[in-house]
């Protein structure tokens, strides 16, 4: 028995039910560089090196969940102080010029419900000298700046 094109295609596209996106996604690329020597401050949120790149990592994971195509590469350099790179541009740089605040309490989800009582630093405290101690807040921050900045370009397809 003989198939043509269009059979073939009819089979195909009824067996994988085959799914096409009419947009591309942004890269996001993120990188580590850090040197051997762990952080010297006990009183940073994350105070080695290993830490730090399994946050990135997780991070990471969650985008990849999320379908947002993107990479982690950790770097190990001589000397200097240690950083972290979102395509290609410092944490200060991105977020410079926004303004990051906490939601009000008629603004949560979580309105009527008992809160969470917290003890420590306050969550947007960060000790600027060590990237190791950007709150999460902040480097989220960061990494949406990036993306959308990755799509403010972007013209979606007319079908």
């Amino acid at each position: 028995m003989m198939f043509d094109k269009q059979d073939v295609r009819m089979l195909a596209s009824s067996i994988f039910n085959v799914v096409t996106f009419p947009f591309t996604m942004a890269m996001i690329d993120i990188e580590y560089r850090h040197t051997s020597q762990d952080p010297d401050d006990p009183t940073i949120r994350r105070r080695t090196n290993a830490v730090m790149a399994s946050y990135i990592k997780d991070l990471i994971f969650e985008m990849q969940m999320a379908d947002i195509s993107c990479k982690f590469t950790d770097t190990l350099v001589d000397e200097g102080k240690s950083e972290v790179y979102i395509n290609g541009r410092t944490i200060p740089e991105i977020i410079e010029g926004l303004e990051i605040k906490m939601l009000d309490a008629e603004e949560s989800c979580d309105l009527g419900k008992p809160g969470m009582v917290k003890f420590g630093r306050p969550t947007l405290d960060w000790k600027r000298e060590y990237v190791e101690d950007v709150p999460d807040t902040i480097m989220k921050n960061a990494i949406a700046k990036v993306y959308a900045d990755c799509n403010k370009n972007k013209i979606d397809l007319i079908e």
